[in-house]
């Protein structure tokens, strides 16, 4: 017999006709659907109704659950199988398959995964079609920002998504009630496992379809600020996924035929707004926070309608604020030099510098490229701050970090590369950063009186101030005593040594300061993780 593996071959997105709950796979029968459950009664029993309706039996394997899961599976009328202690889901497949030995076909399903029934006819199509043996579903990974940069920096491909489903035809039963543990193995080491018992093996790789049908339980709204951009905004409206809600373009009294490609937008989505004077981007992006706000929208993403923004990589700003490890989420362009691809030496100057004064500024001490627009917010963040006091001008995104970090909002950094053509930034650099500066220093200030002394009291408050004495002053005397001796004028022996003790202990001052802000930033997020 010939071995066939298939590794990493991705199936397309669900499609409204794909949706259909109806469907069913007619070439089988005796199909078992086995899903192991732990504390899932919020979900258990629309996902045992869902399967019932592509399955003849459904077992529920209960492992130790504490709350009311084996009732409602109850009652949605599953078979239940109760563990009296927690046994791990290598068990529950070795349970599912003796329970399907008159089966054609038995499917586990990860429900800690995937809540996505409506995958099963997906998952159990190849055994119908293609007579594999054995087909691994992987599903949409959880976010981990540490171990995506790494992989970005080391240019290695992130490992495919975790095991949501299992199919196992009748011929794997026997091999497969000897191999419980196949489950924790790895996505390769199952389809080596396969080849090495003649099993025909394929992996799908569902994290398209898993992502869809998760972000379509949360109302997502896409702003689209807009500024003379006849050009790219259509195709810009063209790449937001299905999955999103509404779109709010905001023209920001555009003088070239902007208007009169919005009114051409077919897609029922767009809700447009239009400045009838020029009032900046952070006004326009304003504006459509609070349009998405009225709509009772969850999430909330940034996309500039110059198509620089790659809508594919939207899900990885979403799901940190989907799995509640962040309120807000933003793009980072400058972690190498291939995610910055096409960025002027310039460009990338002004960002870094941009990026140390924002450091400081706001607290987000780990922080980068904060000048990139592409971001998500949850309407909790959105609610939280003042959103009528936010800067109009392109530093609003610099404004908005620096009160997310005063009223405590947890915000993390998402590496997406830069997708320039040809187009140049219209933002003047040394302009832009002379203007821009004074709003920081001036946020930073508001910032240490809000977070440090109204809302809780923190001493590192009187280090930043004494250090924006001491340190200035000592620089100043340290100048005029150098000045004062190439003039070669009398200068008291005492004096050096006051400037620099002065300048050392304005510095010494200053660094505790930061690392006392970092270290509560730090703790915050600890803390809000547990």
């Amino acid at each position: 017999m010939n071995n066939e593996l298939i590794i990493g071959k991705s199936v397309q997105p669900i499609t409204k006709k794909e949706e259909n709950p109806n469907v069913r796979v007619p070439s089988l029968r005796n199909i078992t659907v086995v899903l192991p459950a732990y504390n899932e009664e919020v979900s258990i029993g629309s996902v045992v109704l869902q399967a019932k309706k592509f399955a003849d039996r459904v077992v529920v394997v209960d492992n130790a659950s504490s709350d009311n899961t084996v009732d409602v599976a109850k009652l949605a009328g599953a078979e239940i199988i109760r563990n009296t202690k927690h046994k791990g889901f290598d068990f529950p497949i070795q349970i599912g398959i003796e329970h399907a030995t008159d089966s054609e076909a038995f499917l586990f399903m990860d429900i800690s995964i995937c809540h996505e029934p409506k995958l099963i006819p997906k998952m159990l199509e190849p055994i119908q079609k293609d007579d594999f043996d054995m087909v691994i579903g992987t599903c949409f990974s959880k976010s981990n920002r540490l171990q995506e940069n790494v992989s970005f920096l080391n240019k290695k491909q992130m490992e495919s998504g975790p095991v949501g489903f299992f199919v196992f035809s009748k011929k794997c039963f026997d091999i497969l009630l000897s191999s419980p543990n196949i489950y924790i193995s790895s996505v390769g080491t199952i389809l080596s496992f396969a080849e090495n018992n003649n099993l025909k093996a394929k992996h799908l790789n569902l994290e398209e379809e898993h992502t869809f049908s998760l972000f379509k339980m949360y109302k997502i709204g896409v702003v689209v600020p807009a500024y003379n951009e006849e050009v790219l905004l259509g195709e810009t409206i063209k790449g937001i996924p299905e999955y999103v809600s509404r779109i709010y373009i905001v023209d920001d009294c555009s003088s070239d035929r902007t208007p009169e490609v919005i009114k051409s937008l077919k897609d029922s989505r767009v809700v447009s707004l239009r400045h009838e004077v020029n009032m900046g981007a952070g006004k326009s992006v304003i504006d459509g926070y609070k349009m998405a706000l009225a709509d009772k929208m969850d999430i909330v993403v940034v996309m500039d309608g110059d198509n620089q923004m790659d809508p594919s990589q939207m899900p990885r700003l979403l799901m940190p604020i989907i799995e509640g490890k962040a309120d807000y989420t933003k793009g980072n362009r400058l972690i190498t030099r291939e995610a910055r691809e096409g960025m002027s030496a310039w460009r990338f100057f002004g960002n870094t510098l941009l990026s140390l004064l924002t450091k400081i500024g706001s607290g987000y001490w780990d922080l980068m490229d904060p000048q990139n627009g592409y971001a998500a917010a949850s309407r909790k963040a959105l609610e939280t701050i003042d959103l009528d006091s936010v800067y109009t001008y392109y530093g609003y995104v610099n404004d908005i970090l620096i009160k997310l970090n005063a009223y405590g909002m947890r915000v993390t950094d998402v590496v997406i590369p830069a997708r320039y053509k040809n187009e140049k930034s219209s933002i003047n650099y040394r302009r832009y950063i002379m203007k821009v500066a004074p709003m920081l220093f001036n946020g930073f200030l508001w910032r240490l009186k809000t977070k440090y002394v109204l809302l809780s009291f923190h001493p590192l408050v009187f280090f930043y101030v004494a250090s924006m004495a001491l340190l200035p002053a000592g620089l100043i005397f340290d100048f005029w005593i150098l000045v004062q001796k190439l003039m070669h004028n009398p200068v008291s022996q005492n004096y050096p040594l006051l400037g620099v003790f002065m300048t050392l202990m304005g510095a010494q001052l200053l660094f505790f300061a930061m690392f006392f802000d970092m270290q509560s930033d730090i703790s915050k997020k600890l803390n809000q993780n547990v």
